[in-house]
C-alpha cells in the first residue's frame, strides 16, 4: 500500500478509450447534484443511485444527463451495491453525491487501475474549510483505519468513499454488507485477495446537507460498530477472476 499526492487530474492523460462509470449514491441531494454532475469527466457514466429521496433527486439527476438507478432497500451500502450491479463499464468509481469531494479527481486513479500500478484506489480526505470533517467523524475513522491495520497490514489513514477499481473483480469480492460497512468490506476482502491496494490525498470540502451517517456522535459510532462487525466476520474466497497485468500482490 501507497500513500502520495493525488496526481493533477489537469495534466492526466485523456480516458477516451475506456468506459467508467461513476457511482453515486443519493439520498435528498437535490442541491448537491448541479455540482457533482457538472465535474463527472466527459465521457464517463454518471450512475446516481436513489435511496429513497423525497426532495426530486432522481428526477433532477436523470434532467442532468445522470442514468437512474432506484434502489428501495435503505442503506449506504445497499446504494453502493444497486450501483456497481447496474454498472456495465471495466472500471467502476464510487464518490458521495454530497458535494464534499471532487468526482473529477477520480481521472488519475482510473488510469493507475488501466495502467495495472493498482488494483484499488482510495481518496485520503484532506478536509478544507470549517466544518468540512468534525471532530467525531474523525475520532471514528482513525479508530477504523488502525483496526483495519491490524485486521489486513494495509497502512492506511482513511476509508473514505473516493475510489477505483476493476468491475468484475469488485464483484467477484462477494460484498455482503448493505449498510456503512460496504466501504471497508471492500477494503479487507480486497486485502485478503493480494490486491495492490494504493492511497491519495483529495481535497474534503464542506458537504451540502446533514451527513446521514456521520453526522452526529451517534451515528458515527453506529458506523463504527457496523464497521466492527465487517473486521470480525471471515471473509469468503472470492471467486478466481484476473486482475489487471501484473496484479495481484500487496
Amino acid at each position: 500500500m501507497t500513500t502520495s499526492p493525488a496526481p493533477d487530474p489537469e495534466t492526466a492523460p485523456a480516458t477516451d478509450t475506456a468506459p467508467v462509470d461513476v457511482v453515486l449514491p443519493c439520498l435528498n441531494e437535490a442541491g448537491a447534484l448541479p455540482w457533482v454532475l457538472a465535474r463527472i469527466p466527459p465521457g464517463w457514466r454518471a450512475l446516481v443511485v436513489d435511496n429513497g429521496s423525497t426532495d426530486g433527486s432522481a428526477d433532477l439527476a436523470r434532467a442532468l444527463g445522470a442514468s437512474v438507478v432506484h434502489e428501495e432497500r435503505r442503506g449506504f451500502g445497499a446504494a453502493c451495491h444497486a450501483g456497481l450491479t447496474a454498472a456495465t463499464a471495466d472500471v467502476v468509481c464510487f464518490c458521495d453525491c454530497d458535494a464534499s469531494l471532487d468526482p473529477s479527481l477520480l481521472v488519475p486513479f482510473v488510469h493507475e487501475v488501466l495502467d495495472g500500478r493498482a488494483d484499488l484506489v482510495l481518496g485520503r480526505r484532506r478536509p478544507r474549510g470549517r466544518g468540512a470533517w468534525p471532530a467525531h467523524a474523525r475520532a471514528g475513522n482513525l479508530v477504523l483505519s488502525r483496526m483495519l491495520r491490524r485486521r489486513t497490514g494495509l497502512r492506511l489513514h482513511d476509508l473514505g468513499p473516493l475510489r477505483a477499481a476493476r468491475r468484475a473483480p469488485l464483484l467477484a469480492l462477494g460484498l455482503t454488507d448493505r449498510r456503512s460497512g460496504y466501504p471497508l468490506q471492500m477494503v479487507v476482502r480486497a486485502a485478503d485477495a493480494g490486491w495492490r491496494v494504493t492511497e491519495h490525498d483529495v481535497p474534503y470540502l464542506p458537504r451540502s446537507g446533514a451527513s446521514k451517517v456521520t453526522g452526529t456522535w451517534r451515528g458515527t459510532w453506529q458506523a463504527v460498530r457496523d464497521m466492527s462487525r465487517v473486521l470480525a466476520e471471515p471473509a469468503p474466497a472470492p471467486a478466481p477472476v484476473p486482475l489487471a497485468e501484473g496484479g495481484g500482490a500487496r
